[in-house]
């Protein structure tokens, strides 16, 4: 059976070797990017089963990416975890705000998981994001 492909966004190293051995444990092909434009891209060329994202990033940063991938008919369907320092709460008032402007809101991601992010918690998230 292939391995589900779980593309990785994070501009700190460490969270992407972090997130990535997570994924490779629990049985996911993990392919990694440190930016939202390239996520695009990659994601565009690649088709992930799953994204794993983070928020805060320098440049085109998480949210700016989620919209994005929210907003593309190729790449709507993809789950997306959100994985991030600001609180769960800040990012979905983010959201709601940002949806008063829009005729075609964008919908709240699969799951939010606030960093420190629990191995168990990932996993766990991933696994459910790709039972759906």
């Amino acid at each position: 059976m292939e391995k589900k492909k779980v593309l990785v966004v994070d501009d700190e190293i460490d969270m992407r070797i972090y997130i990535s051995t997570v994924l490779k444990t629990s049985g996911f092909e993990p392919v990694t990017t440190r930016e939202g434009g390239e996520a695009i891209r990659k994601a565009k060329e690649i088709r992930p089963d799953l994204v794993v994202l983070d928020v805060m990033m320098p440049g085109e940063g998480g949210a700016e990416t989620y919209r994005e991938l929210k907003q593309d008919p190729d790449l709507q369907n993809i789950p997306v975890i959100l994985v991030s320092a600001v609180k769960k709460d800040s990012f979905l008032h983010y959201l709601r705000m940002l949806n008063a402007r829009l005729l075609d809101p964008i919908p709240p991601p699969f799951t939010y998981l606030e960093k420190p992010v629990e191995p168990e918690d990932l996993a766990e998230a991933a696994k459910a994001a790709l039972a759906t």
